[in-house]
Order: C-alpha cells, then sequence, then structure tokens
C-alpha cells in the first residue's frame, strides 16, 4: 500500500509522539528510581547515625547501649545483625565474638536467622550462618553442615566460621572429610578441625577404625591436633600401602613428636619410600637426637628432589649439634648439598647475630 504525502506526514507525526512518550516514560523512570534510592540511602544514613555509637558502645561493654539496641524497632533487627556481625568476617578477635554473642542474643537474632538460612540472597544466608554460630545454635548444626555444599563460596566461608564457633561434635566427621576440600577456604578448613583442640582426638581415632577409606584425611587432621596418643596409630599407618597415608601420617609425627620406633620408621622411609613420604619423614626427623642414624640418613637425602633436600637440610639445622657439624661438613661440596648446606649455616649466622 502507498502512502498519501498527507498520510505519511500523519504517520510521521504518530511516530514522534510515540517516541517523545517513551521518552517521557523513561526519564519519569528514571527520576522515579534516583528518589527512591535518594530516600534508601536517607534512611540508611538515619539509622547508621542512630545506631553506629550505640553498636561501638555496645561493644565496649554498656550495658545501656544494648539495652537502647534491644529496644528499637523490631523492623531494624536485619540492619544491626549486618553492623553486628559483618565485621566478624575479619576480626576474630575473641573477646569481640564473645560480646557480640551476648549483643546477639539479647536482640534474638535467631528466628531471624532462621528466616535468612532459606533466603535466595546469598548475603543474607552467610549472615545467617555466622549469626547461628555466634549464639550458639546447636541445633541448627545440620543445617550449617549442608550449608557448606552451597553454590556461593562466601556462604560456604560463613559455614565454616559458625562450625568454627559451634564446636559441636555433632560436626566433626563432616569437618574432617572435607578437611583438603578445594571449594572451601583452605584457613577455614583447618580453624574449623583447630577449634575442637585435642579433646577431639579420641573421636579421631575411632572415626579412623572403622572408615579406613578416608584415612589420609584422619592423618592430616590428626596433624593439627593430635598428641601422643595417637603416636601407635600414625606408627601403623606410616607402613600403609597408600603412598598419601605414609606421607600424612609422617605430618602427623612431626606435629606429635617422635618416640624411638616412630624415628627409626621416618629414618627407614627417607632411603625407601617416595618423594612425598620422604618429605614428610625429613620433616618428622627435625630436632630428633635419639637413637637412630637421622643424621647421616638425612644428609643422603641433600640431593634428592628440590623439596626433599630442602626439608632435609633444614631437619639437619635443627639437630644440634650433629645436624649442624654434618652441615658443615656438606658446606664444601659443590652440588646441591654444598649449596643447601652453606645456606642453613649462613642463616643459622644471621639468627645468632
Amino acid at each position: 500500500m502507498i502512502l498519501g504525502p498527507y498520510a505519511s506526514l500523519e504517520f510521521a507525526l504518530v511516530l514522534l509522539q510515540v517516541g517523545a512518550t517513551l521518552v517521557l516514560v523513561m526519564l519519569a523512570a528514571v527520576l522515579t528510581e534516583r528518589a527512591a534510592s535518594a530516600v534508601a540511602l536517607f534512611r540508611q544514613r538515619r539509622k547508621d547515625h542512630r545506631y553506629d555509637a550505640l553498636v561501638r558502645r555496645a561493644l565496649d561493654g554498656d550495658d545501656a547501649a544494648v539495652r537502647a539496641l534491644v529496644a528499637s524497632p523490631k523492623r531494624h533487627r536485619i540492619f544491626l545483625a549486618v553492623q553486628l556481625i559483618t565485621p566478624l568476617i575479619e576480626d576474630r578477635d575473641p573477646s569481640r565474638i564473645a560480646r557480640t554473642r551476648e549483643i546477639a542474643d539479647a536482640l534474638s537474632l535467631v528466628p531471624v536467622a532462621d528466616r535468612f538460612l532459606r533466603s535466595l540472597w546469598w548475603w543474607r544466608r552467610a549472615l545467617a550462618l555466622r549469626a547461628l554460630g555466634l549464639t550458639q545454635v546447636r541445633g541448627r548444626t545440620a543445617s550449617i553442615i549442608n550449608a557448606l555444599d552451597d553454590p556461593h563460596p562466601d556462604v560456604r566461608a560463613a559455614a565454616l566460621d559458625a562450625l568454627t564457633d559451634l564446636r559441636d561434635p555433632a560436626s566433626l566427621q563432616a569437618i574432617v572429610v572435607r578437611l583438603h576440600d578445594a571449594t572451601l577456604h583452605r584457613g577455614r578448613r583447618a580453624a574449623a578441625l583447630e577449634a575442637f583442640g585435642r579433646e577431639c582426638e579420641p573421636f579421631l581415632l575411632e572415626l579412623a577404625a572403622v572408615d579406613p577409606t578416608h584415612r589420609t584425611n584422619y592423618a592430616r587432621a590428626l596433624a593439627l591436633c593430635g598428641s601422643d596418643q595417637s603416636r601407635p596409630t600414625l606408627c601403623a599407618w606410616a607402613g600403609d600401602a597408600n603412598p598419601q597415608v605414609r606421607a600424612a601420617a609422617f605430618e602427623a609425627l612431626a606435629h606429635v613428636g617422635l618416640d624411638p620406633d616412630a624415628a627409626r620408621l621416618a629414618i627407614d622411609a627417607l632411603d625407601r619410600d617416595e618423594p612425598a613420604v620422604r618429605l614428610m619423614a625429613a620433616r618428622a626427623l627435625g630436632g630428633w637426637t635419639g637413637a637412630g642414624d637421622a643424621v647421616p640418613s638425612l644428609v643422603r637425602r641433600l640431593d634428592d628432589a628440590w623439596v626433599v633436600a630442602v626439608r632435609a637440610a633444614e631437619s639437619l639445622r635443627s639437630i644440634r649439634p650433629a645436624g649442624l657439624a654434618a652441615l658443615t661438613v656438606c658446606a664444601g661440596r659443590a652440588d646441591l648439598a654444598g649449596l643447601l648446606a652453606r645456606q642453613m649455616l649462613w642463616e643459622e649466622q644471621q639468627n645468632a647475630d
């Protein structure tokens, strides 16, 4: 169809009117959005001004400030939870955690946390987990463990923080199994286990006895919290068919400490086993001055793979005086053993100065 000149002009005017209307609608939407943002910012600043000083005073031990927070409107609980708990992501000061826990209890934040656990927003789920950990709500341990599989990394980190604060024995197996889960923050993994201390050692040994599949993880867990109670078990694992288990066993023995039998196993491993196992065996022999040929065995490893050689040199340096004497003899060599010996002796001299 061909339009006449007047029809074409009318059509163009209609298009202009439609375009102008769309521009006005978009402009109104932008202005409305900015107005809403301005109102939200104004309200946020009012709340900041109103509560910042109160929160600081409450954390400093002012009970009157705590009562003022408790008397605040219920609709401000979420804001107060954020103000109290978010700083603890980086600041893990025990006194601050304890005081925050007292304030959270006073504010009855647990019902808020329960609701936030089901939120679609990741930051709300993370906040809820930290609140539950800080307030020691052990009835939510299962939910916190489930959050270790949350798709958002900050939520998984918050779950580890919560388990660290809870120290609920019911969570120990889940923590141990995930000790080397690369999807979880490495430092937080270790902190969650170390929070239990040696009190969890008997439980770890019981779990290891019925769950040999995860023996490597149990050995690495004992490297963080084991004692001489674990030594017989670790010595048995040093002969396991799996080299990862053997390496982890010597890693744990380095933490637990050696006796003559454990030292003999480490010395034998230096000459017979795989590099990863030799590395941990050399580490375990650090500072050992008891029976056995630890010093000559470590000297033979100074020309091993680099990581093994470095660890052997460091262990020799820690064995006084025999290890230092052996390094002095090796220092005249032109190979890797000589280089490492001279480096260790130089570091020893620097520390002495």
